[in-house]
C-alpha cells in the first residue's frame, strides 16, 4: 500500500485505503490500477524474505532460523 500511495502522489493521483481496499477519483481508477499492478511486482520481485533472514541471522548469530524455502516460478510480470 505504502508504495501504491507513494507513486500515485508522486503522479498527481488522490489516494485513500484502508486495510485492502483503495481509492480514488473514478477518472484515475484505471491509472492506480496500473500503478497497483507495478507496485505488486515490485514488491513481490524482491528477495523479502532472503533479507528477512539475512538480516536476522546475522543481528543474532547465536539463534537458529529456519531455512527459507526455493522461490517459485510464478511469473509475476503477467500480474
Amino acid at each position: 500500500m505504502m508504495f501504491t500511495a507513494l507513486q500515485c502522489q508522486k503522479e498527481g493521483i488522490t489516494f485513500a485505503g484502508v486495510h485492502d481496499s483503495y481509492w480514488s477519483h473514478a477518472a484515475d481508477v484505471d491509472r492506480m490500477g496500473a500503478i497497483l499492478r507495478r507496485q505488486f511486482i515490485n514488491l513481490h520481485g524482491s528477495p523479502l524474505i532472503a533479507d528477512l533472514n539475512e538480516t536476522f541471522t546475522s543481528r543474532y548469530p547465536h539463534q537458529k532460523f529456519p531455512r527459507i524455502p526455493e522461490r517459485g516460478d510464478f511469473a509475476l510480470e503477467e500480474v
